[in-house]
């Protein structure tokens, strides 16, 4: 934690920084708020010497500013406690977020509503509703307590990450035809499922396998963020590790074309917070390469601010994956990994855009629906051969 605070000082460009953790019981409406709530504390902070007039800039690094409504609170006996809330964004869009209090600075997974999702448009829904009612008709009996009323956008991507991890498959061959394409998907971490049901539904002839060790978050994605099995898409409720061991061990080993880990790990002191350790050490990467296909590509999104553990990741990452590209999340720790088995000459960066376009213009199919900011050549701008 020590040293991700030296990291956020130094981004920020400042000698002096006072962190502060916002309370997640209490609403705060905006950034002035704030301000007029920390500013004496701030000061009283400040070196010997600074200028009376001197500004001390306030800097927003997290999503706890608005409008929130909790819209369920449990507790997981593997995951801990935890809340599902709706917020609305900075574009007056409401969002729907999973936060394990364990770690309440991390929004685990996150969709966005197709209807407005706060508590105050809820209940203008209800007295609009009453209103229409003819005098004498009985009052619609209310939702079931936690009920998930309103309806996921499935076809956005909130988080940066989960659109460069798509943006991977642009690695495989003839990116223009993986919609006709059976491809084979496992996906290794659930969360509200948002990553594995967007390859479903936009790739239509993929079968995709998602591994959750929690099988509480398989009822959290169920319910509130839209998701659900098919005949392509089923969960195995197991320990990710075990659950490729036993893949790469048993005979007639299955081969995927895409492998993607998007794992968090439960414990905050390692300086590693996804995946866990032991998803990136030698022996198990070994069996991920078992489990792909010569021509697959491996995805892996890394959280590391440990500097000395990154490199130690990323040097095992390319003993075991010949090709490995590395694409940093701007204004985040996340960095993606895209590791291949073939040893021939890599992809300059033209030619990954190109087949990130191919792709994309496959994608923009008529009735499938694309989301415009999801700009797949932007997610391979800047990726970089390791």
């Amino acid at each position: 934690m020590e040293e991700g605070r030296k990291q956020l000082a130094a981004s920020a460009g400042f000698r002096r920084l006072i962190t502060v953790a916002l309370h997640r019981d209490q609403q705060y409406k905006d950034m002035e708020s704030i301000q007029a709530e920390l500013s004496a504390r701030v000061m009283e902070l400040a070196p010997a010497g600074m200028p009376a007039q001197q500004q001390v800039p306030f800097l927003s690094v997290g999503g706890d500013l608005g409008e929130r409504t909790v819209q369920h609170r449990d507790c997981s006996p593997l995951s801990g406690d935890y809340v599902i809330e709706d917020v609305q964004g900075d574009d007056r869009r409401y969002f729907r977020r999973l936060v394990f209090l364990s770690n309440r600075n991390v929004v685990q997974s996150e969709a966005r509503l197709l209807k407005d999702g706060s508590h105050r448009a809820q209940k203008k829904r209800k007295k609009d509703r009453r209103k229409q009612r003819p005098a004498g008709t009985p009052e619609e009996p209310p939702a079931a307590p936690g009920q998930a009323i309103d309806a996921i956008d499935k076809g956005y991507l909130c988080c940066e990450h989960h659109k460069a991890m798509v943006a991977g498959l642009a690695l495989l061959r003839s990116p223009e035809l993986l919609l006709e394409t059976p491809l084979a998907v496992l996906v290794v971490g659930l969360g509200g499922g948002s990553l594995p049901l967007f390859v479903h539904d936009h790739f239509p002839k993929a079968c995709v396998e998602a591994v959750e060790i929690d099988p509480s978050m398989l009822e959290v994605a169920t319910r509130w963020f839209g998701f659900s099995q098919s005949d392509r898409m089923k969960v195995h409720i197991a320990d990710g590790l075990d659950y490729i061991t036993s893949l790469a061990e048993g005979e007639g080993r299955p081969c995927y074309d895409v492998v993607m880990f998007d794992v968090d790990s439960k414990d905050p002191t390692l300086g590693m917070s996804c995946p866990p350790p032991a998803f990136v050490d030698q022996p198990f990467l070994q069996r991920v390469k078992r489990i792909l296909t010569p021509e697959g590509v491996f995805i892996l999104n890394l959280v590391c601010r440990d500097l000395g553990l990154k490199d130690s990741v990323l040097a095992g990452l390319k003993g075991a994956f010949p090709l490995l590209y590395v694409r940093r999340i701007e204004g985040e720790v996340n960095e993606i990994l895209f590791c291949q088995l073939r040893s021939e000459r890599p992809l300059a960066t033209p030619e990954l855009l190109e087949k990130a376009q191919a792709l994309e213009q496959a994608l923009r199919r008529p009735g499938q629906g694309w989301d415009d900011t999801c700009v797949l050549s932007d997610m391979l701008k800047t990726v970089k051969l390791v």
